[in-house]
């Protein structure tokens, strides 16, 4: 059924390569797609969860495609997942860890990265086996992703290049976090030092909010310590999906793909969503949220900071290199996706995909076919 749905998935663009790993004696069970390389290597995060599906990893692979090529980066589209908890003893992490590595050595054409269950030493692992991938810890000569938050600055920046569309400029605007890892951290943290004012976070153990404002730096702490969000006293509280009914200005989903759907669409108060996760909206439900009025901007465009600074450290540049292009990019195509959807009255959505899938196909047509 796995693979089924895969083919059901393929169109003019991929999968070129889906690669199911099962390695019985190491309870390793993983899938590696490489959506597309007709702009260069495929970059895509390696997922760990326990309910990953090859399916999951097809959209996530294609996001990717579209997001590197939105972000006019040399690569391509690919997306890893292993199936397993990720919060599993250390030891047995770095074992599945580099025995997924081991797996997938001669698959040239795709570079790991870290994604939600992995993270800077998981990359160094990989490398270690392999001799290739991004988001490494500093002492490798790697910029880690999420200690810097590049996602989650590029995630600031997309709030700021949205302002003249939406109307709603980060200076002064109330925010939900959906998903407060090292995504939702980090957009809390920039958009907070723009004057943004956090009302509302939510992790897997509940949702806290304060109409008044979060005291950020506590919350950082709590999960630095491990501790879910709702640990912090004094404030209202509730279960996780709570984070949706939380009046606010800017609303950003930085948790599991479609967390909002057609059951729970009309539920936001936001009138800007941000996906800071990868396919956190469906497609039904950002036509909805168009149809409301409600802008909404695509996962690919909006969180592309990850993935712009692994390309920077993949050619060598630094840090600042990387943040200054991630700022340059997302701004451009920000600013480029919701003119072409002001123009057109489409969707954001229809016109990031019309913008990019126009520049993969472009691609396209220099690789060889024959």
């Amino acid at each position: 059924q796995a693979m089924a749905d895969i083919f059901d998935f393929a169109d003019e663009f991929g999968p070129e390569k889906v690669i199911h790993i099962h390695e019985a004696a190491l309870g390793l069970k993983a899938v590696l797609v490489v959506d597309n390389v007709a702009t260069g290597p495929a970059i895509g995060g390696v997922r760990m969860a326990a309910d990953a599906t090859a399916g999951e990893a097809f959209r996530l692979a294609r996001a990717m495609t579209f997001k590197n090529a939105a972000a006019g980066l040399r690569h391509g589209g690919g997306k890893a997942v292993i199936i397993a908890d990720p919060k599993m003893p250390a030891a047995e992490k770095e074992r599945r860890v580099r025995a997924f590595a081991r797996a997938i050595a001669d698959i040239t054409d795709y570079i790991p990265g870290p994604d939600m269950g992995t993270n800077e030493a998981c990359m160094a692992w990989i490398r270690d086996e392999i001799g290739r991938a991004v988001g490494l810890p500093a002492p490798l000569g790697g910029i880690p992703l999420d200690e810097i938050g590049a996602t989650g600055f590029g995630v600031a920046a997309c709030v700021e290049a949205a302002a003249r569309f939406s109307g709603i400029s980060p200076d002064g605007a109330s925010i939900a976090v959906q998903g407060f890892g090292s995504v939702g951290q980090h957009a809390a943290r920039f958009l907070c030092e723009k004057g943004a004012v956090l009302v509302a976070a939510a992790d897997s153990g509940g949702t806290v909010a304060d109409p008044d404002g979060l005291n950020l730096a506590a919350l950082i702490a709590l999960k630095k310590e491990g501790r879910s969000v709702v640990a912090f006293g004094g404030t209202i509280t509730g279960e996780r999906d709570a984070v949706i009914d939380v009046a606010c200005d800017i609303w950003i989903p930085a948790a599991r793909p479609d967390v909002l759907d057609m059951g729970n669409v009309d539920r936001p108060q936001a009138r800007l969503v941000v996906q800071g996760a990868n396919i956190p909206v469906t497609r039904e439900a950002e036509e909805a949220l168009h149809r409301r009025g409600v802008l909404s901007v695509p996962d690919y465009i909006a969180n592309a900071g990850g993935v712009i600074c692994a390309a920077v450290e993949y050619a060598g540049g630094t840090r600042r290199t990387a943040f200054a292009t991630i700022e340059e990019k997302i701004t451009e195509n920000v600013t480029a996706v919701l003119e072409k959807a002001l123009e057109s009255g489409h969707s954001p959505r229809d016109a990031a995909d019309g913008l990019t899938t126009a520049r993969v196909r472009d691609a396209m047509r220099y690789r060889r076919a024959f």
